[in-house]
């Protein structure tokens, strides 16, 4: 019986020495070592080989080493072979810390003084309380209640949009896409952190950003796959967006031809928005593993139907 990892190689040398400190009776192994196929029943991957089935038939469980699991292909993945997805403090509060930079860049002007600066231009523009400024979360999960609740210690206005209905205990939350635009009427700043899936993809266009009040602002932490760049910036250019802060792209890299690395009013990083810290990770991976080994549920479990 062993546990195999395939995903970054410095990360996964971190999580090698931390399951020989917790789970000492697992061996441990790193992508392309896989040593008996026979052997593997626990897998933590970003994206599995196509042969998963075939090459390890004895799979018990399926760790995605991310939030998210829209980069594994379902179709290749047995329907009875449990995936779990990363549920760990880290994630969150890097999420939390990402969410709030980019809340107050927007919030601050941030966008309109960078490029002032490349042009040298000294043009002090409006300073506004925070109690003055609209933010919506798309996505109620763990990450968005917990930016919810972040943000609302700042004393910004906050609300939140999820398909099924949430309680925040006092920050008002719409469900459902008849709720949508109302929503979207009094968001001012604009946060997506929905999983990908077939109904959320491209769900950042043209249509909503017209819902949304003019000169409003994007923060994209979900997916490149929710934002149509092209809608994007069509509605940055006609003002309807004043500004955007995106963290992933459609495509990643960013090809250097794309007009967002140009943008004045796009502030881009490279996907790095929350990241897993293997300390917790490794305790999370391992306790499921002991979980699973006991009948009891896995925290994180994916469900199929929902794709999330």
């Amino acid at each position: 019986m062993s546990f195999l990892y395939k995903a970054d190689p410095e990360r996964g040398a971190i999580w090698r020495r931390l399951f020989a400190e917790q789970a000492p009776d697992l061996p441990f192994r790193i992508w392309p070592d896989i040593g008996d196929p026979l052997a593997v029943r626990y897998f933590a991957v970003w994206v599995p080989p196509e042969d998963l089935t075939d090459r390890f038939p004895n799979l018990e469980i399926l760790f995605s080493v991310g939030a998210g699991v829209d980069q594994i292909d379902f179709s290749r993945v047995p329907a009875d072979l449990p995936v779990v997805r990363m549920v760990e403090p880290g994630i969150i509060d890097s999420m939390v810390e990402y969410a709030t930079l980019a809340t107050l860049a927007l919030h601050r002007d941030l966008p309109a003084y960078i490029d002032q600066q490349r042009n040298r231009t000294w043009q002090p523009l409006r300073v506004r309380p925070a109690g003055a400024q609209r933010v919506g979360v798309m996505g109620l999960g763990i990450l968005g209640q917990a930016v919810l609740r972040q943000l609302r210690s700042l004393k910004f206005d906050c609300a939140g949009w999820s398909r099924s209905p949430r309680d925040l205990g006092g920050i008002p939350c719409f469900a459902g896409a008849g709720t949508l635009p109302d929503f979207l009427a009094r968001t001012d700043i604009l946060i997506c952190l929905l999983p990908l899936i077939e109904e959320t993809r491209g769900v950042l266009n043209r249509d909503l950003f017209a819902r949304l009040p003019a000169g409003a602002a994007l923060i994209n932490t979900g997916r490149g796959g929710h934002l149509v760049d092209a809608d994007l910036l069509a509605a940055l250019d006609a003002g309807q967006l004043s500004a955007a802060v995106l963290d992933v792209a459609s495509i990643e890299p960013l090809p250097d031809d794309h007009p967002f690395w140009r943008h004045p009013r796009i502030l881009l990083t490279p996907h790095i928005a929350s990241a897993t810290q293997p300390d917790t990770a490794v305790s999370i991976v391992v306790e499921n593993i002991r979980r699973h080994r006991r009948g009891e549920p896995l925290v994180g479990l994916v469900d199929r139907t929902r794709g999330y």
